[in-house]
């Protein structure tokens, strides 16, 4: 099974539940016990065990666990030039559950910042990396897009939002540039609009609020293409689609086929991470849109949101029918998102987090 590039057959998303000792190093700092430098080494303490303990389950990449973060993608974001945070009256409703409140807005043009303090987190990944692929995670452009859309966006600063959208793909271009710079060969962009767009609900709040999806669906897809432009050939890029994944809950639902033609026949990355551990993501039919060749499809069929392991034929017969639409060289298996996608974590224990991973790597095996 062993291969060079990823994605592998068997693969990770990206965030891993936060250790005892990052949530007592953040309690400390907030509190004012220890410094900036301080909550920084013990962080690259626990994110050096979280490397061996994804090596030792048989990944052939692995991650920070995304332990530096509070959130997925506010903390990117913010690094950016032209982004400010802001206190939400509200946080994000998930089903049954709410975030602490939390948002962003643009009150300047937007630009990558050539010291993005995630590029320093990347490349201390990469150094201790050892003969496993050091994989980072960011958000896709068009997450910053949806959240707050147009009220989000400074009028004075972009009253075309056609200049802030091209602004956005350059962004993400020079992001994708500096982390390569960095020595980052495998890059993921982590992408909740896409599944918006397949939810019935969620397309009708879009309307609400005065936006087409279908029109969304193609400037999204549009900005993604050209982020792209000029990547490098020896650099991966994948596009993780997820449902929400705030305390094991979630937020929309709704099979791929609404996007399918366009996210799959047409954005030019070279694998798709997909949610497809609950019925709310639908049948595989959508994947023959897929374009055969090297693009790879990551079937994300090991739940995080729970600590139960999956039965291995059950997971194996469902790769047999994705593989009724696309070639089975192109599939790949991973869980469905991160076990904490906030530092608060999804319910289950670190040790079933553990066996997860290691399940991905057995039945990845078996399969291929």
């Amino acid at each position: 099974m062993t291969q060079t590039l990823p994605p592998f057959r068997a693969d990770v998303v990206g965030s891993l539940l936060r250790p005892a000792a990052i949530k007592q190093a953040r309690e400390q700092f907030q509190a004012g016990e220890i410094d900036a430098a301080q909550l920084r080494n013990i962080e690259d303490q626990e994110i050096l065990r979280a490397v061996e303990l994804q090596r030792n389950t048989g990944l052939q990449v692995v991650t920070d666990g995304e332990f530096r973060r509070a959130w997925w993608h506010f903390d990117f974001f913010e690094g950016l030039s032209g982004v400010e945070r802001y206190e939400a009256e509200q946080g994000i409703q998930f089903n049954g559950i709410q975030t602490k409140s939390r948002g962003i807005k643009v009150t300047g043009k937007v630009s990558f910042n050539p010291q993005h303090p995630m590029l320093a987190d990347f490349r201390y990944l990469h150094a201790i990396a050892g003969d496993a692929v050091a994989k980072m995670t960011i958000p896709s452009p068009s997450v910053m897009h949806f959240r707050g859309g147009r009220k989000a966006i400074d009028s004075t600063i972009y009253p075309d939002l056609g200049t802030y959208f091209d602004d956005l793909a350059q962004t993400w271009r020079d992001a994708i540039k500096a982390f390569y710079d960095a020595g980052c060969r495998y890059l993921q962009l982590d992408d909740t609009v896409w599944a918006y767009l397949c939810s019935d609900d969620q397309k009708r709040q879009i309307r609400e609020r005065g936006e087409d999806p279908q029109q969304l669906c193609r400037i999204y897809a549009d900005v993604l293409n050209k982020a792209l432009i000029g990547k490098p050939d020896d650099l991966i890029i994948g596009l993780h689609v997820c449902r929400g994944n705030f305390r094991s809950t979630w937020i929309s639902e709704g099979g791929y086929e609404p996007v399918a033609k366009t996210l799959f026949g047409e954005v030019n990355v070279d694998a798709f991470f997909l949610e497809y551990d609950s019925e709310r993501a639908g049948g595989f039919e959508p994947l023959r849109y897929i374009k055969p060749g090297h693009q790879q499809v990551v079937l994300g069929l090991i739940t995080t949101k729970n600590g139960e392991l999956e039965n291995v034929q059950d997971v194996e017969s469902r790769i047999a029918e994705a593989a009724k639409y696309v070639d089975i060289k192109q599939l790949c298996l991973s869980p469905q998102c991160g076990f904490a996608s906030t530092e608060e974590g999804n319910s289950l224990s670190e040790d079933a987090q553990w066996n997860k991973l290691k399940l991905v790597v057995d039945i990845a095996q078996r399969v291929w």
